[in-house]
């Protein structure tokens, strides 16, 4: 079953702020009913439908995905990334002057990156997962009066 036009409307506003009397209202329900007319609607098979299927997508737009996230902290870690920053510098007289300029990630930023980095992988647990045996620590220790 097709949404009618009103309820399309009161969807759309509900997704706005997520407020469905208000979304009600907007969508040009009676503001008197507005309460009732907006929990009827949140009820509705149809209209909850449509309101996942578009909050599944605002969901999978603005979240990253583990890829991204991994690749975005290796470009950190390297380097590769810049940020912009406000830079405010005195022109004389009294008067400042702010620009905006690129810059690299600094060696805090790009450390804590690794450290994101190495917890994904295991790094720092004890047991390395790139490499399962383990390290060899051989100790030569000379005997006394060598």
């Amino acid at each position: 079953m097709a949404l009618t036009e009103k309820q399309q409307r009161f969807c759309d506003e509900y997704l706005i702020d997520c407020n469905a009397t208000q979304a009600a209202i907007r969508a040009g329900y009676s503001e008197k009913h507005a309460h009732t007319n907006a929990n009827k609607l949140l009820q509705n098979t149809t209209v909850k439908a449509y309101i996942d299927e578009q909050l599944e997508k605002i969901r999978s737009q603005k979240t990253a995905e583990a890829q991204e996230v991994m690749e975005y902290l290796t470009a950190v870690m390297r380097g590769e990334s810049e940020s912009e920053i406000v830079v405010v510098e005195g022109c004389g007289d009294g008067c400042s002057e702010a620009r905006r300029i690129k810059k690299a990630p600094d060696e805090k930023d790009r450390l804590k990156a690794a450290e994101l980095l190495g917890k994904r992988y295991g790094l720092f647990t004890g047991t390395d997962k790139q490499n399962p045996e383990g390290v060899r620590i051989v100790f030569d220790i000379p005997k006394p009066g060598r």
